[in-house]
């Protein structure tokens, strides 16, 4: 009976042994390609033409030994600065010409894309600008899954299907990981992931694959896989299921912090000349006629977010880069064209960082429905994810209830049956619009791209959109390169982003906090912290902290300073709430509830900085919760109201138990849910305040037959319990045998526990009845990663 599917696995075995070969070749030669374009690159980096000084790379010369302060803090153009060049003036406002107020290249987008294209093109000494109608990386951008990698499921799908573009894609793309860690290394690390092995024959399968993928990398390989048996598998990943386990493969990619990463793109491209700007709209394309009189864009109309200000804006080409909202200018262009964009939403979740070890992640390579699950350590929490859903394109989409018990019930599947997790450990949970395309010259416009596309319109719109995180640097140098081809540029300089370090890696070092802490006296979690999102601009931000007395930290249990939303204010284009607290601090995505306790000191910083009034507050904090329902939070949050508080103070802090309250449990509480705790800080002194009055001899105990009397202090209906009142005592391990026999508190803490959870039961039931999502098939999607 096991000689057939044995059979099929030896020879797949042998199918993959034999592309290990190939694998190894591919990767040599495109080391051999790339190394003679990389040395010209280098050399180039260090001798910028006298004719091109704006375009140097000005961080450069503020910076000294590693890890050491920087001689002198780089600032970039005021927002009013960058505002008055698109509108055509000097950035003092003074009038030009129109040949001087003309861009070479106008990027419309300011996610990784749009960043990306910003920074390449001002590089080679193009006169660019980019503007963005949100925050950078307001949308997929910050959404992701937080790796850079080149996607080994990919590659499994390349192998198996003998397919080359798949297994072209994985080679380019693990070239660029290499890339990204060189660029930006104090945002973007190495990270082990584990894959758990259930089963005899997938631990040779495994060991394969991830050595394919390793020598696929070639010369820019990071750190080899290795194998584990179980009980080292175990040691390294304790909440492991240990039932059935075999062992395990361990492989590595990169990780990154995707919003921040983002921000320094747009700041380096500052650095090196462009002219970029947040919340500033496009409302329409410019047309004018050529001289064999085609219609060409040539700009367009923007609206300033913020004032309400319109102008237009010209330029030599526009390039489209606002991924899912693609159709959107597309349209603007030509009003009849078919939409090119497949959205795909991709939820995730944050959970408490005890769920994974903190320096390993893991994977699941087969989920219920042939999908992987990723399980990450990031920043101080556990991100898990993702879905592959079927979406409509908007702004902030909400992750639904649905696709949160998907990913929690695919969870559960591979964590021990001892690692309890409830919808309550969710800290945050967001939605990113993934967005597939569609080539639109294809003969089968039905089909999705693999990787990215671009798009030239017959007016020479320049369109650049799906693509993953990787491989954004890549993409936008084949984006300059085919604008500049179109709009007939003249380029001083070829692709510079290979070796241009993005602001804050000049002078950073991993021992560099050690030096912060020495000089400004900040805590050691704070330091590293600021060492690890700011560089070695974790100096400037120490610096406003030590002018200002803000080091006080924004929420008790994060690292995140006052100083911090100074920052982001002054030296990286912050101007609301959700800019700070979503992608400038990350707090949003890491522990939602926490940034909704964070926001009214946010919100009062600001409005210091930027001299905002009593009803703009108002405002920013209600658009701020808003926010913080799509990132998880209940719709009920919007009640709350938002009252001023001093910049100097700290205000209360909430969540405190109170030992003499009288009050009762809120059996029906939709609130519990979302809570990581089943009970509030009132319901917990409530608790405790009932159990002293039976509790006769003070010893934290009481008798069996006190229980009902208890309950009913605190308003528990015991008669109508659903399960009746003996399944919960069972499950306390309470025996009624004995009505004198001992019940210490946690017992009795426990069974309420399991009886408030018992009433908002209701809810779940018709999530996990309803949890079967409407995924893309893997064949088109590639998985959703």
């Amino acid at each position: 009976m096991w000689r057939q599917p044995t059979a099929k696995k030896i020879l797949r075995y042998g199918a993959a042994g034999s592309a290990t070969v190939a694998v190894a070749y591919g990767g040599y030669s495109y080391y051999r390609q790339q190394k003679h374009s990389i040395g010209s690159l280098l050399r180039l980096d260090r001798a910028y033409p006298q004719s091109m000084a704006l375009n140097a790379d000005q961080l450069e010369s503020t910076s000294m030994a590693l890890g050491q302060r920087p001689h002198a803090f780089w600032s970039p153009p005021t927002r009013s600065e960058m505002i008055n060049e698109l509108k055509g003036l000097g950035r003092d406002g003074s009038p030009r010409t129109d040949q001087e107020a003309e861009f070479d290249i106008l990027v419309i987008g300011g996610g990784a894309s749009g960043a990306g294209c910003t920074l390449d093109a001002a590089t080679r000494g193009l006169r660019v600008a980019m503007v963005e109608r949100d925050d950078f990386s307001s949308g997929t951008s910050s959404k992701s899954t937080k790796l850079v990698h080149g996607g080994v499921r990919y590659l499994q799908k390349a192998i198996m299907g003998l397919d080359y573009e798949q297994w072209k894609m994985v080679r380019e793309a693990l070239h660029e990981r290499k890339t990204f860690l060189k660029i930006a290394p104090y945002l973007s690390n190495e990270l082990p992931i584990l894959l758990p092995v259930y089963k005899w024959w997938q631990l040779p399968y495994f060991w394969v694959g991830c050595k394919m993928y390793d020598l696929l990398a070639g010369k820019q390989g990071i750190t080899g896989s290795y194998a584990l048996g179980r009980s080292k598998t175990l040691e390294s990943f304790p909440m492991l299921r240990e039932e059935g386990l075999v062992g395990s493969l361990v492989y590595f990619d990169g990780q990154h912090n995707d919003a921040r990463m983002n921000a320094a793109l747009a700041v380096t491209a500052a650095a090196h000349g462009a002219v970029v700007a947040n919340h500033v709209e496009v409302t329409d394309l410019v047309k004018e006629k050529d001289s064999e009189g085609r219609e060409r864009v040539c700009g367009a109309k923007l609206r300033d977010n913020e004032t309400g200000d319109e102008w237009t804006v010209r330029a030599k080409g526009v390039i489209n880069a606002t991924g899912p909202f693609s159709d959107a200018i597309l349209k603007m262009d030509e009003p009849q064209m078919s939409d090119i964009v497949a959205p795909s939403s991709g939820v995730h979740l944050v959970l408490p960082s005890y769920f994974s070890p903190k320096n390993m992640g893991m994977l699941d390579p087969a989920t219920t429905d042939g999908r992987v699950v990723f399980f990450l350590p990031w920043e101080g929490g556990v991100v898990a994810g993702t879905t592959d859903t079927v979406c409509k394109v908007e702004a902030d989409p909400k992750p639904s209830e649905t696709e949160i018990e998907w990913i929690l019930s695919e969870i559960r599947r591979f964590l021990s049956p001892e690692v309890k997790i409830r919808r309550g450990d969710v800290l945050s949970a967001w939605s990113g619009i993934r967005p597939l395309v569609r080539d639109p010259k294809a003969a089968n416009t039905k089909d999705l791209v693999r990787n990215h596309m671009i798009h030239v319109s017959d007016a020479g719109l320049v369109t650049i959109a799906g693509g993953k995180w990787t491989t954004y640097r890549e993409m936008a140098k084949e984006t300059v390169d085919k604008a500049a081809e179109e709009f007939g540029l003249s380029v001083p300089r070829p692709c510079q982003t290979e070796s241009i370090r993005l602001i804050g890696s000049h002078a950073w070092s991993d021992k560099m906090f050690i030096k912060l802490i020495q000089t400004f006296g900040v805590d050691a979690e704070v330091a590293k912290h600021l060492a690890h999102n700011y560089g070695d601009r974790a100096w400037a931000v120490c610096a406003l902290a030590d002018r200002g007395g803000d080091a006080q930290r924004l929420h008790a249990r994060y690292p995140f300073v006052d100083a911090e939303v100074r920052y982001a204010v002054q030296y990286e284009y912050a101007l609301s709430a959700v800019d700070v607290i979503a992608r400038r601090l990350r707090l949003a995505f890491l522990d939602a509830q926490a940034a909704r306790e964070s926001l009214p000191r946010v919100v009062s910083i600001m409005a210091d900085e930027l001299k905002w009034p009593a009803d703009r507050q108002k405002q920013e904090h209600r658009k701020a919760l808003q926010f913080l329902t799509t990132m998880g939070l209940p719709d009920s949050i919007l009640n709350e109201d938002y009252e001023l508080i001093d910049v100097g103070t700290g205000g209360e802090r909430s969540g405190v138990v109170n030992l003499h309250t009288t009050g009762t449990l809120n059996l029906v509480d939709p609130a519990s849910y979302y809570r990581r705790g089943v009970f509030s800080a009132d319901e917990i002194g409530t608790i405790l305040s009932a159990f002293a009055e039976f509790d006769v001899h003070g010893d934290g105990h009481i008798e069996v037959k006190d229980i009902e009397p208890l309950l009913a202090a605190i308003k528990v209906p015991a008669a109508g319990l659903a399960q009746g009142l003996n399944t919960y005592l069972e499950a306390a391990k309470i025996s009624v045998a004995d009505p004198a026999a001992s019940v210490e508190f946690e017992q009795i803490f426990g069974m309420l526990g399991d009886i408030k959870e018992s009433f908002n039961a209701k809810a779940k039931e018709e999530i996990k009845a309803d949890a079967k999502l409407n995924q893309i098939p893997t064949s088109r999607s590639g998985g959703g990663v």
